[in-house]
């Protein structure tokens, strides 16, 4: 007979239920010190996001980014170096232009998608036509010669361009149900006009090349905040953009009451062919344990609609300051201090997956690792993704911070190992304790991540120095614990729903090189 143990989900709000003392600490108080009156935070923002700028895998910016944090590193007395993982397709963003030339003249709000082809310095003209609502695909086959030398809409008109909160604060309770639901029920039959098609959002666009159209059109609105997601294109011949919800709304109403309107495009790109990828590696060697790690992470790369200020800038802030505090006030650890800053998170963890394939001797001898990647907001979420001892460690390394710092910090565990969409899951999968630092929203999954609005603006400056300190100190305290972190883990818990035994991830293969499917 199977033996089914039950774990005990512990959750503890710091520092209220946190049973550690807590007792005064000179490079805690250093720590705290430096930040307060010497960050580097705003400069390194401003270098980074407005200098530099989108840092999107296999350009020219992300390859400059990795320079500019070896040389930065370097500055500071800590020794950094770019470690190459593999290849990927090489791209660079020029200018675009979107104009409505008919019914009357008006520039449009947009811009061609991430690896969207060049026009070749010419301004392509044409009308526009809507994927239309067919029967099957069959018909959709007998439909799509219509194509041919005209802009494609492929995304849905969407009834209101109003935010959410606008709605709630100021409509009829009617009013705003009606608008849920005729929302709900245009996206439904939105989603299902495309699946008729037997295209995918990612298939249909090499359809419609293929086809001949003269560019396809998209506009991937974030819901309630006028914010549009950037992704990539697919296309590899024929442009691709991304319009705004306004003027997107606009051509498509024109289209529909039967006055098409016509649209000149020009897109400037460059194809850089196969390129080298890189992580970047900085290091503070270890005194009595230098074979021993611990880890600070974040994810460097970005899409590149906005600057990636959010998605990772604020993650690679913490990380870069806390190890530059870490340096000044407590630059000979007992364990190796390391940060990674992981290419292509993007596109699957790849960076922090080579990592992981490349260094076994430095996965075997974790002590932990902390990544930060979801927005501005400061630390409200340490789970122990499943390490059913993470509470003892965490719990002694936490006891080091200032209550002012662990403020409505939550601790879960043994947390679940498979909830982790960062660079940390790559560690996790193999069996090495990597945690997420999970911050509070300011609507980041809504407003900044992969939208063309996450730019230098929307950091909150004293949130992210508020994380470098709790960064910053969590890794003083793993690097001075005398006890090596456990790796025991916890006995997942069944699914009521299924009946089945949950699963710990699994570690997947780096992809390292990277193609038009890689997007």
């Amino acid at each position: 007979m199977n033996k089914i143990v039950k774990v005990l989900f512990i959750a503890l709000i710091v520092p209220g239920s946190q049973s550690f003392a807590q007792t005064k600490d000179p490079v805690v108080e250093a720590i705290v010190k430096e930040a307060g009156e010497n960050s580097q935070l705003e400069t390194l923002a401003h270098e980074l996001f407005d200098k530099i700028g989108p840092r999107l895998i296999g350009t020219p910016q992300m390859q400059q980014a990795n320079d500019w944090a070896v040389a930065k590193y370097t500055s500071w007395g800590i020794s950094a170096k770019n470690e190459k993982w593999g290849e990927w397709r090489g791209w660079e963003r020029g200018v675009s232009h979107i104009d409505m030339v008919y019914p009357r003249v008006k520039s449009l709000e947009g811009m061609q998608l991430a690896w969207c082809p060049s026009t070749g310095g010419k301004t392509v003209t044409a009308e526009i036509i809507i994927i239309p609502d067919v029967a099957d695909s069959i018909a959709f086959q007998k439909w799509l010669p219509n194509v041919k030398g005209k802009f494609v809409f492929i995304s849905m008109k969407q009834p209101t361009g109003r935010p959410d909160y606008n709605w709630e604060e100021f409509g009829t309770k009617e009013s705003v149900d009606k608008m849920k639901a005729d929302r709900t029920t245009q996206t439904d039959a939105w989603t299902n006009r495309i699946k008729k098609t037997g295209y995918t959002n990612q298939t249909l666009p090499v359809a419609l090349e293929k086809a001949g159209a003269a560019g396809v059109v998209t506009s991937n609105w974030s819901r309630g905040f006028g914010v549009n997601k950037i992704f990539g294109a697919y296309t590899t011949k024929v442009p691709t953009v991304d319009i705004s919800l306004e003027d997107y709304g606009l051509l498509y109403r024109l289209a529909e009451s039967g006055t098409i309107p016509k649209i000149s495009v020009l897109t400037d790109s460059k194809d850089k062919g196969v390129v080298p990828t890189f992580n970047t590696i900085a290091e503070i060697k270890g005194t009595e344990k230098p074979d021993e790690y611990v880890m600070l992470s974040a994810h460097f790369d970005s899409w590149d609609g906005g600057t990636g200020a959010t998605d990772n800038g604020t993650g690679t802030l913490t990380m870069m300051e806390a190890m530059r505090i870490l340096k000044k006030v407590y630059p000979n650890p007992k364990r190796t201090i390391l940060v990674g800053h992981w290419s292509s998170e993007e596109q699957g963890l790849n960076g922090s997956r080579a990592f992981v394939e490349d260094h076994p001797e430095i996965i075997q001898n974790l002590q932990a690792l902390f990544n930060q990647d979801n927005g501005t907001g400061r630390v409200v979420t340490i789970s122990g993704q499943g390490f059913l001892h993470a509470y003892d460690y965490i719990g002694r390394w936490l006891s080091k911070v200032p209550d002012k710092f662990k403020d409505k910090l939550e601790t879960r565990f043994p947390g679940n190992p498979g909830g982790g969409g960062s660079d940390f899951a790559s560690f996790v999968a193999v069996g090495a304790p990597g945690f997420s630092l999970s911050s509070n929203s300011w609507l980041y999954g809504s407003y900044t991540w992969h939208t063309n609005r996450d730019t230098y603006d929307k950091v909150v400056f004293d949130d992210v120095r508020n994380n470098a300190i709790l960064t910053a100190i969590l890794v003083y305290a793993a690097c001075e614990d005398p006890s090596k972190t456990s790796r025991e883990k916890s006995v997942l818990p069944i699914n009521t729903r299924t009946g089945e035994q949950g699963k710990w991830p699994e570690q997947k293969k780096a992809t390292r090189r990277g193609g038009l499917d890689q997007k």
